[in-house]
């Protein structure tokens, strides 16, 4: 098996990685800290924004593809009924977060930390039910020339968004993914869009986690 990780698969460390920093985030935080609280739910918000790309891409692009090609329409919708869980889950967590600033007492953040816990059980077992069931099929597509142009319309539509999504999955990654992330995308262009384009991200999103 190759070290290497499809960017599929770094998407989702990235994901697992943040929603489990804002739950010990949550419950770590200081009664009494609403600027801490902002934070967090600055980072929080980050992270709804990336994974809604993602998974509206997955719906409106990569299972209709598949779908096409004669996939497992039951798999297919699983995948979709899978995703509409992990938007209630969010929508859930991020009012719990929103209670945390306007009062951000210990009650309000542990109560929004299990909510976090809550969503990132719903948010797991979909993504290990995708990389084990889908990641294969898409994996098999890599060379297919209809698959890329597809799998081309599911990146972020400008090149600052884009930048954003390199900053954030390279914030706080291991060497594994920062290597497949290198591999996926040359080098250079990684670097000049993370260090010159992603400044939303670097400024209000990563001192959260340092």
């Amino acid at each position: 098996m190759s070290d290497r990780m499809s960017m599929n698969q770094v998407i989702h460390a990235a994901v697992r990685r943040d929603v489990s920093r804002t739950e010990r985030a949550l419950r770590a935080l200081p009664a009494g800290d609403v600027v801490r609280a902002r934070q967090v739910r600055t980072a929080w918000r980050n992270l709804v924004r990336e994974l809604t790309h993602h998974h509206e891409a997955e719906d409106t692009i990569a299972w209709p593809f598949l779908a096409s090609r004669g996939f497992d329409a039951a798999l297919l919708g699983e995948m979709e009924a899978e995703h509409v869980a992990m938007k209630q889950a969010l929508v859930a967590s991020s009012a719990a977060i929103d209670a945390v600033v306007a009062a951000p007492t210990e009650a309000a953040a542990t109560a929004a930390a299990d909510e976090v816990a809550r969503a990132s059980d719903v948010i797991n077992d979909h993504l290990a039910h995708e990389e084990a069931d889908v990641e294969g099929i898409m994996g098999e597509l890599e060379d297919d020339p209809e698959w890329k142009k597809a799998a081309g319309r599911m990146r972020p539509a400008s090149i600052v968004d884009a930048a954003n999504a390199l900053a954030w999955m390279q914030d706080g990654a291991g060497e594994r993914e920062r290597s497949s992330l290198r591999a996926t995308i040359p080098g250079p262009v990684v670097t000049i869009l993370t260090l010159l384009l992603a400044r939303r991200y670097r400024r209000e999103v990563a001192p959260v986690w340092r």
